[in-house]
C-alpha cells in the first residue's frame, strides 16, 4: 500500500526529479534487473522484491516472465545493472538458472547474482550456482532481506561479504559431501513394496469431461494460510488474525481480500477437464488400457498410445516400504480391472485484471489479484476432487467433509502432481494434459512444463483407501538407468528432470 502512494507520487514528481539529477549529479541506491526464467511463469514474490527494492531507492527494471538467458544479460549490460535477480518456482527454473550463471561467466560479466524462488535453496545455489560463476551469487530467502542483501553488494563491504557467502557455500558444499545415504537397488525396493488388496470402483464414466464451476462457489473451500505466506505473513489462519506481530495487518490484508473477490467473482472463470481410464500397474509404470479390450487370463492389448504413467519408487533403505504411486493400482497379472483419473483446471482472466492495476501503478491489487487466482486454483482443485469422490468416480459417495477437513486432507484417495514429492518429475504433465485435450480449457505448457495461465493445477486421481501422499525422496543410479529406458528418453535428460532427487553426481 505504501508503495501504491510513493509509485503515484514519483510519476507526478519525476520530471522534477529528473531536472534536479542532471543539475546535482545525484543517483539512485542501483539498478536491479528482475526476471522469471525461460519456462517459467510464476511472479508473485518477485513482484514483492521489486516493489521492497523501489520503496528503497532503486531503481528497478522488470523484464516480466519466461525470460531467455540471453535476454536477462543483454538488457542488464544495455542498462548498467549493478544487480540482477532470478525467480522461479517449478524444479526446471533451478536449470535455468545454473545456465544463466555460466553464460555470465562465459561472457565474462561480473554483476553480482541473486536468487529467489519457492524451489531455490541456499543449498542448491551452493551446490549448483555458485561454483560455475566468479561474481557474488547469494540466495535471498525472502523479500524481506532483498534490501539487506542488495546493500552490502553494493558498498564498501562487497568484497568481505563475498568472502563470507563463499565460506559458508563452502561448508554447505562439504556438509553434502560428507552425508551418505544407503540405497537399495531398484530391484531391492521393488521387492520391499507395500502389499495392498485391491477392490476396484468403476467411475460414472471412462473418457473425459469438461466442467465449469463459478467463483463464489470457491470462495468457502479457500485455504487462506499458504495466501498470508505468499504476503510474507507468517501463521496459520485462522489464528494469525489475533497474532500480535503480525495480527492488524492479516485482518486489513483480508478484508481487502474479501473485497477483491466480490470484484472478481464477475472478471475471472473457473475451468477444469477430468478423464478416467481403465488401468493397470506393470512394475513402476501405470497403463491405461483401451476400454475394449479384452481380457484373456492375466494378458491384455497393448496400452493406448501416450496411454503409460511413469512412477518413481522411494529407493532409501527404510523401515517402512518402499512406495511408489504405481503400487496404488492393481496389478496387470492380478487379473482386475482397476481404474486411473486425472485432471487438470484453471483460473482465467487474473493477468488481464491484474495488468490494468499494474498500469494504474497499482502493485498492491495487481500482487492481490495474483495471489487470490492462485488460491482459487487450488480451492477448484479442491472442489473437483471432491466432486470426483462422491459423484464422478463415486468411491466416497456418502462423504461429509468440512473445509478444514479437506485443507487437512482427511479424505480417501489422492490426487498427487506431477513436480511434487511423490513425483517429482514435470514432464509427466504431458501425458496428462494430452490424454485430457487440456488446451479445451485455456491451458498449456512451457516447454519446462510450468502450467500457463499460472493459476493452474494438475495431477491425477487414485481411488485406493490406503493411496496416500509421500516423498520419492533421493534415488539411485540404476533406477534413474531404468527410467530413462521406460520413458524412450536418453539418460541424460533424465538426470535433468530428475535432478532435484539425484543421490549421486551424474
Amino acid at each position: 500500500k505504501s508503495a501504491r502512494v510513493m509509485k503515484k507520487a514519483v510519476a507526478y514528481l519525476t520530471p522534477f526529479l529528473e531536472a534536479d539529477k542532471l543539475g546535482s549529479g545525484s543517483s539512485s541506491a542501483g539498478k536491479v534487473l528482475m526476471a522469471t526464467v525461460k519456462g517459467d511463469v510464476h511472479d508473485i514474490g518477485k513482484n514483492i522484491v521489486g516493489v521492497v527494492l523501489g520503496c528503497n531507492g532503486y531503481e528497478v527494471t522488470d523484464l516480466g516472465v519466461m525470460v531467455s538467458a540471453e535476454r536477462i544479460l543483454e538488457k542488464a549490460q544495455e542498462i548498467g545493472a549493478d544487480l540482477i535477480g532470478l525467480s522461479g518456482l517449478i524444479t526446471p527454473s533451478l536449470d535455468e538458472m545454473v545456465h544463466v550463471a555460466r553464460e555470465m561467466k562465459r561472457l565474462g560479466i561480473s554483476i553480482p547474482l541473486l536468487i529467489g524462488g519457492a524451489t531455490t535453496s541456499k543449498a542448491h545455489t551452493a551446490v549448483k550456482i555458485e561454483p560455475v560463476i566468479d561474481t557474488p551469487v547469494v540466495h535471498v530467502l525472502d523479500a524481506s532481506r532483498a534490501v539487506t542483501v542488495a546493500q552490502k553488494l553494493l558498498s564498501s563491504e562487497r568484497d568481505l561479504y563475498h568472502t563470507d557467502i563463499k565460506a559458508q557455500y563452502a561448508a554447505l558444499r562439504a556438509a553434502r559431501a560428507e552425508r551418505t545415504i544407503k540405497f537399495l537397488s531398484l530391484e531391492e525396493a521393488r521387492a520391499r513394496k507395500p502389499m495392498l488388496e485391491f477392490a476396484p470402483v468403476k467411475p460414472t464414466f471412462l473418457g473425459t469431461k469438461t466442467l465449469e464451476y463459478s467463483i463464489s462457489s470457491l470462495r468457502d473451500l479457500i485455504d487462506w494460510t499458504p495466501f498470508f505466506i505468499a504476503w510474507e505473513l507468517k501463521g496459520r489462519y485462522p489464528y494469525i488474525l489475533d497474532d500480535v506481530a503480525v495480527g492488524t495487518q492479516a485482518k486489513e490484508l483480508l478484508a481487502d481480500a474479501q473485497n477483491m473477490l466480490d470484484v472478481l467473482e464477475t472478471k475471472l472463470s473457473a475451468r477444469a477437464v477430468i478423464g478416467f481410464w481403465q488401468a493397470n500397474a506393470v512394475d513402476d509404470d501405470i497403463h491405461l488400457i483401451a476400454e475394449t479390450t479384452q481380457t484373456v487370463g492375466a494378458q491384455r492389448a497393448a496400452p493406448l498410445q501416450h496411454g503409460i504413467f511413469h512412477t518413481i519408487r522411494q529407493q532409501r533403505d527404510q523401515r517402512e516400504a518402499n512406495t511408489a504411486l504405481s503400487d496404488f493400482v492393481a496389478p496387470l497379472e492380478s487379473g482386475l480391472q482397476d481404474y486411473l483419473g486425472a485432471f487438470a483446471c484453471t483460473i482465467h482472466g487474473a493477468e488481464a485484471v491484474a495488468r490494468d492495476f499494474e498500469l494504474e501503478l497499482d502493485d498492491y491489487n495487481s500482487i492481490l489479484v495474483k495471489s487470490l487466482a492462485d488460491r482459487l486454483a487450488e480451492a477448484l482443485a479442491e472442489k473437483l476432487h471432491a466432486d470426483v469422490r462422491r459423484e464422478h468416480w463415486g468411491y466416497a459417495g456418502g462423504e461429509n467433509l468440512t473445509t478444514q477437513d479437506l485443507i487437512k486432507e482427511r479424505y480417501a484417495g489422492i490426487r498427487p502432481a506431477p513436480g511434487y514429492p511423490a513425483q517429482p518429475d514435470h514432464t509427466e504433465k504431458k501425458t496428462i494434459f494430452a490424454l485430457l485435450g487440456a488446451e479445451r480449457i485455456g491451458l498449456e505448457l512451457t516447454e519446462s512444463y510450468a502450467m500457463t495461465p499460472a493459476s493452474s493445477v494438475s495431477g491425477l486421481y487414485f481411488a485406493h483407501a490406503d493411496s496416500r501422499y509421500f516423498a520419492v525422496g533421493r534415488v539411485a543410479r540404476d533406477q534413474v538407468i531404468d527410467y530413462a529406458a521406460r520413458k524412450n528418453i536418453s539418460l541424460e535428460d533424465a538426470e535433468r528432470w530428475l535432478a532435484p532427487i539425484l543421490g549421486y553426481e551424474p
